[in-house]
């Protein structure tokens, strides 16, 4: 296979763009991804598995009035591009026309000063490297008191690299890289057996967390699930652990999705500028944190991007908007577009996080007589379009301002307004999984039990 099968250089995908106007589309826009990876398994003191991929895909899109065509392709080569061109222009006279298609406003565009995030690490991980990882972190758990089995750990490294075009004259490309390891324990015996886990992920290898410190947290957490209780239903104070929180925030990433809102279907339709959250609560959205999981130094289109006020002193202030969803709803693109290679670009967040509170977990707890910690979630109803809200959910019972003994099988329940606007954030912020927020209070929720 030639070299221009398997590769595609800003020039290239710039002049594909250019190929694609000249044979007749009005607008073209192409995104290129590609990257490899390696990753190692580990169980009980042997190598389970390795796996090595390298992958590279390409998606052009052409505009032809108001219709629009997608079309993409793993393959390179010249011949293969000249075909993709024709197969996507023949696709966007046949399809039915969208109002709201379009590249983004060239205004907007980052076309310079485009900011360096620092997301790729130059290390190399060879498979020798990932192996003494797994089998640290898995030794160091197994040490532990209590700790009678593995479920493996694993380590990763991968390296990619996006490249953007259009053409109004952006042509945008960034590399990145990905660092993690990850381990799963069990403690216990028969059906009193319990398991947890913990892992670490970073853009650059020398910001992972030790094999030893996620060896110990893993276990910890498995050896504080023994012997759970089932407690009965009640109304009570529900505290969401940070593995958790996040999950709440993404709730409303969702509830402000342009897409969502252009669509009508959801709960927050009608309060944009209105209190959702009391007044100590802020939620941003910044796709420039050095090192972010999900930073990126301009969106999906091109666009250039910066961080985006979500929640301010409880006010709702912005929605995630592309140029599609904007043009619907007669506003502006905030560069919140994520892009694949076989669909248009679409609203997403990058680092969508609850900034920290001003008081300290232990406080945040200490006043509750009677209250449950959340520290997993076990399936999903959640109602995008009323609110509602019921998971199933295990963590620990709080009494008189401590965590006391283990609870699961039960489920707690609200509704997402009432929720947002009695919480309560602590100060233990982490940017850890690109949807972050802190340990959260919520005064009042419905705990059905036993």
């Amino acid at each position: 296979m030639s070299d221009n099968a398997n590769m595609m250089s800003p020039d290239r995908l710039e002049n594909l763009v250019k190929k694609a106007k000249k044979s007749g589309a009005d607008h073209a826009d192409a995104v290129f991804f590609t990257g490899s990876s390696s990753s190692v398994s580990w169980r009980l003191g042997k190598l389970e598995d390795i796996e090595r991929s390298e992958n590279s895909d390409l998606g052009l899109r052409v505009i032809i009035g108001k219709n629009q065509a997608i079309v993409s392709s793993s393959d390179m080569s010249d011949q293969t591009l000249e075909e993709l061109v024709s197969r996507a222009l023949d696709m966007a006279k046949n399809t039915p026309e969208d109002p709201y298609c379009g590249l983004a406003d060239k205004k907007l565009l980052a076309l310079d000063n485009i900011p360096e995030l620092d997301l790729c690490d130059s290390h190399e991980l060879d498979e020798e490297t990932l192996k003494n990882i797994t089998a640290e972190a898995e030794a160091h758990a197994l040490e532990i008191d209590g700790i009678t089995n593995s479920e493996g750990a694993g380590a990763s490294a991968t390296k990619g690299a996006i490249t953007l075009a259009n053409t109004d004259g952006f042509v945008g490309h960034y590399k990145s890289s990905n660092f993690g390891c990850s381990i799963s324990v069990i403690a216990g015996r028969g059906t009193a057996m319990e398991r947890d886990y913990a892992w670490t992920s970073r853009r650059h290898f020398e910001d992972m967390e030790s094999p030893y410190k996620i060896a110990r947290e893993a276990a910890e957490r498995t050896l504080k699930k023994l012997n759970p209780r089932k407690v009965k239903s009640c109304e009570i104070p529900v505290v969401y652990d940070p593995r958790v929180s996040r999950t709440l925030v993404g709730h409303l990433a969702s509830a402000i999705n342009g897409a969502s809102i252009a669509r009508k279907t959801s709960f927050l339709l009608e309060l944009m500028g209105k209190q959702i959250f009391s007044n100590n609560i802020n939620i941003m959205d910044n796709p420039h944190i050095l090192r972010g999981p999900s930073s990126r130094p301009f969106d999906g289109e091109g666009v250039r991007n910066a961080p985006l006020e979500i929640i301010s002193n409880g006010v709702l202030k912005n929605w995630i908007l592309d140029s599609s969803s904007a043009r619907q709803l007669g506003l502006n693109s905030n560069a919140r577009a994520g892009r694949g290679t076989s669909s248009p670009p679409s609203p997403s967040t990058s680092n969508l996080f609850m900034e920290a509170g001003n008081i300290s977990v232990e406080d945040l707890i200490g006043d509750i007589k009677n209250g449950f910690y959340v520290t997993e979630l076990i399936g999903s109803s959640v109602n995008g379009i009323t609110g509602d809200y019921s998971r199933g959910a295990s963590g620990f019972w709080i009494e008189n301002g401590k965590l006391s003994f283990p609870v699961n099988e039960i489920t707690i329940a609200s509704n997402l307004k009432i929720m947002f606007m009695n919480l309560t954030a602590a100060d233990n912020l982490e940017i850890k999984y690109g949807t972050d927020a802190p340990t959260v209070r919520i005064d009042k929720m419905m705990l059905a039990g036993n």
